[in-house]
């Protein structure tokens, strides 16, 4: 069994819980070939997900893609950190795997500071312009998945 495959297949299958109307982003985080956590894009634990009346994007009246900076979900990246953290477990040297490009600048500092060696993702592109300069000065390894033949 290809493992890069088997892990970008279950980030996928995580990725389906995911409440958000825009994307459904999956992160699996990988230490010696076995999963120590998962993460999903979505609200903190307690909050509503949108597009409830509670959502402040749906309350403005923002459509799809509009008014992101009001959206109270989390990235799958930082999710997947915040519950190994809960769970007490160490993510240095591990590897992430997401279903969508480099993570953004955000992610990615947290990526770093939480000691995460390698993130796969599906394709190379960018997701903001800040992440490019954050990998290049950073020994984090980003690849793009490839499922071999």
């Amino acid at each position: 069994m290809e493992w890069d495959n088997y892990f970008k297949n279950l980030a996928y299958a995580i990725a389906s819980n995911s409440k958000c109307l825009s994307r459904h982003i999956g992160a699996v985080l990988v230490k010696d070939k076995a999963i120590i956590s998962t993460g999903y894009n979505g609200p903190s634990r307690g909050i509503p997900p949108c597009p409830g009346p509670k959502c402040p994007r749906t309350a403005l009246g923002f459509n799809s893609s509009e008014g992101l900076h009001l959206c109270p979900a989390a990235h799958a990246e930082a999710n997947s950190i915040a519950q190994a953290a809960r769970s007490g477990v160490s993510t240095s040297g591990t590897t992430m795997y997401v279903t969508c490009g480099v993570p953004c600048k955000n992610c990615l500092a947290l990526i770093i500071n939480a000691g995460i060696e390698e993130v796969v993702c599906t394709s190379l592109e960018w997701y903001d312009e800040l992440s490019p300069f954050i990998v290049e000065h950073s020994n984090l390894i980003i690849r793009e998945y490839k499922k071999r033949r």
